[in-house]
């Protein structure tokens, strides 16, 4: 069995794909499921579900939550629940399933393994096969509370690093006519990721395309001036520079 949070939250076992309909019960799993193989206390789980606005029997709900959920996840030829009642709270214990932001991680060390050691298209498929997991916005609709939200934050951040780290791959390989349209899409969605323009410059520059690399870093001064009072960083200004005098270091491989 997967569970799958990179994106709307849902169960995989085989070909059956199922979610929660019940909110309050699906914060609860989602909860547990950032805190895998981890106890959440009681208390953690009842500020998640319900924020300042406990009700006064929130312990006995809670616990009637927990056995819907068990339910929920019960399947048949096993005979214990993956969530535990310990030490004050509940632990949602992963065993032989798969949590899909795990195997991303896993994907992501694989990747950056492979880069260190030369193998480049091996990291560049690796991040490919990463960033494929994420089906959407992380737990779009369950952001209410400190649990999930951290999390979210965390995810997507490794999924910005990991993105830039399979365009660097990518580039390096020749690929740079291929990751134009992606990375303007990239900065459509974050303009104020400063490494985007970066490297949207060079695939641009590599691709030919030497006054467009100018024009994006001007876009890139713009933006940040107007959005945060800043000027481009020492690197991206290193990068005009050399797009400017068309330095050797900046060509392809």
């Amino acid at each position: 069995m997967r569970y799958e949070i990179l994106g709307p939250l849902r169960v995989v076992d085989g070909p059956s794909i199922t979610s929660l309909s019940a909110r309050k019960v699906e914060v609860l799993l989602a909860a547990l499921l950032v805190r895998a193989d981890e106890v959440v206390s009681s208390e953690d789980l009842v500020k998640e579900i319900w924020g300042t606005r406990a009700p006064r029997q929130a312990i006995a709900t809670l616990h009637v939550y927990v056995s819907q959920l068990r339910k929920f996840l019960r399947r048949p030829g096993r005979t214990e629940s993956p969530i535990v009642t310990a030490r004050g709270g509940y632990v949602l214990r992963l065993g032989a399933d798969e949590l899909d932001f795990h195997i991303f991680q896993d994907l992501v060390r694989q990747g950056s393994a492979a880069r260190r050691a030369g193998r480049t298209q091996e990291a560049c498929e690796a991040y490919e096969e990463g960033l494929g997991l994420w089906r959407g916005p992380v737990l779009e609709d369950l952001r209410d509370a400190a649990i999930v939200n951290g999390f979210v934050c965390w995810a997507e951040q490794s999924r910005l690093e990991c993105v830039e780290s399979f365009v660097d791959a990518g580039l390096e390989l020749g690929r740079h006519r291929e990751f134009v349209s992606f990375l303007y899409a990239r900065i459509e969605e974050l303009p104020l990721y400063e490494a985007f323009y970066r490297q949207l410059m060079l695939a641009l520059y590599r691709s030919g395309c030497r006054a467009d690399a100018l024009s994006v870093y001007q876009s890139a001064r713009t933006v940040l001036g107007e959005e945060l009072g800043l000027e481009p960083s020492a690197a991206l200004k290193r990068l005009h520079h050399a797009v400017l005098v068309d330095a050797p270091e900046i060509e392809a491989a």
